[in-house]
């Protein structure tokens, strides 16, 4: 669908991008990410027509994009611009009907009932249901909420009829809610609707749950390119973006996860015990162990995915049988590091009878956080008891999400009280 051959783009003496060869299945989700100024919304533009060319070639179908009309152009890529704001005061259905202009003919009228025929009318009707704006196609553009103007424009997009999309950060400056809407939308059009599209997304999990392929852009050139767990290498992060980075696999979507860390040394004090298993607790070692802190994990089952990453980290792992329940060894052994540890950190585990005693080892602690991506009630399989320890460990304890884990345990190892030192006179 899309193929870019030898891309050079300079404005004034700068040098956008150079060098740009790649190229876009029909019916394929690529993202686009890397660093501010990677060149990735110039990459679009030229995709659209709207850059001239320095070198190099941009084929949309097959024909060179600078070989098309404006118009013709339009009918096979719609954009969805980054910038969300319009200042024009048109009612939400007009707005959306502007999707129909190449369709037009100078002599048609401007409007969604215009001489063209219902088929402009139904396309808009529809692309309206397909983003859920309905609702509010006569109120003003200028009176939407961020979030929904942003599905109006991707609504004028449908309406413009083509088989690729270009999307500029489509998630910015949107709350998680619409973020996830949004790219729910996206994924379904082209699963469901065969469409091609390339977005540039600044979240580099989202981009990897949601799209097929990744192109990782820096310094005006592609540094990386291919599924997102290829490309979202921790050395390509850190050469394009300068900055250390985990990248795991997510254990609820199981999609590629990164985690930057903060640049401080490699060794610092304090001990962390973490309770988990069943593949919860992989990328949270992966951040501990990186950030500098002595980790302890467990209990965990001989074969469990947590061990492996364990092993291969070097961690001090209590473990258990393969399938066996948390025996009295293994409980006295988790209990005896939790006492150890200066925090012990309770991940997003499934716990039922046969792992239970480590909710009960956990609460040998003077200082926990608890890491929650899904309510306790989702993964509860031992009864009113565990609900009642989780309970009493949410109380005493901090309770975050994943990205807020490390500032959790620096807080925990050592609190601002200390770090201000004792008072002086």
């Amino acid at each position: 669908m899309i193929e870019i051959d030898g891309v050079a783009v300079e404005l004034g003496e700068n040098s956008i991008l150079d060098g740009v060869t790649t190229a876009v299945e029909d019916g394929q989700f690529v993202g686009l990410v890397g660093p501010n100024g990677a060149g990735k919304t110039t990459l679009l533009r030229t995709i659209n027509g709207v850059v001239e060319l320095d070198r190099g070639e941009v084929r949309v179908g097959g024909d060179p994009v600078a070989s098309l009309s404006s118009k013709e152009t339009s009918r096979r890529v719609a954009v969805v611009p980054q910038d969300t704001t319009l200042s024009f005061d048109f009612p939400v259905e007009e707005v959306v009907a502007m999707g129909r202009h190449p369709y037009r003919s100078r002599f048609s009228g401007g409007g969604a009932d215009s001489a063209d025929g219902p088929s402009d009318r139904e396309r808009v009707v529809a692309a309206m249901e397909r983003t859920e704006v309905t609702a509010f196609a006569d109120r003003s553009i200028t009176a939407v909420s961020g979030g929904e103007r942003q599905r109006v424009l991707l609504a004028r997009a449908l309406a413009q009829d083509t088989p690729a999309l270009l999307l500029d950060e489509p998630t910015a400056s949107l709350d998680i809610n619409h973020q996830v809407r949004t790219l729910e939308l996206v994924r379904e059009l082209v699963d469901e609707d065969d469409k091609t599209v390339v977005a540039a997304i600044h979240d580099l999990n989202l981009a990897a749950h949601y799209c097929d392929e990744l192109r990782l852009l820096s310094g005006g050139r592609i540094r990386a390119s291919g599924d997102p767990e290829t490309v979202l290498a921790e050395d390509h992060l850190e050469a394009a973006f300068d900055t250390r980075a985990v990248v795991s696999s997510h254990p609820v979507t199981g999609s590629t996860y990164v985690t930057a860390l903060p640049e401080r040394p490699v060794e610092r004090e304090g001990r962390v015990h973490v309770v988990g298993g069943g593949g919860t607790v992989s990328r949270l070692l992966y951040v501990l162990s990186a950030a500098g802190y002595d980790v302890s994990v467990g209990a965990l089952n001989e074969g469990d995915s947590d061990l492996e990453t364990a092993r291969s980290l070097g961690l001090d792992a209590v473990t258990e049988e393969p399938f066996a329940p948390v025996g009295d060894d293994a409980r006295r052994a988790v209990e005896s590091r939790v006492r150890e540890a200066d925090v012990t950190v309770l991940a997003d585990v499934e716990v039922g009878v046969g792992n239970l005693a480590n909710l009960r080892a956990a609460r040998e602690t003077d200082s926990v956080v608890v890491v929650e991506e899904r309510s306790f009630a989702e993964r509860n399989y031992a009864g009113s008891d565990a609900a009642a320890l989780y309970r009493e460990l949410c109380e005493r304890g901090r309770v975050v999400g994943p990205d807020e884990l490390l500032p959790a345990v620096e807080e925990a190892v050592d609190p601002p009280s200390e770090r201000a030192g004792p008072a002086t006179e």
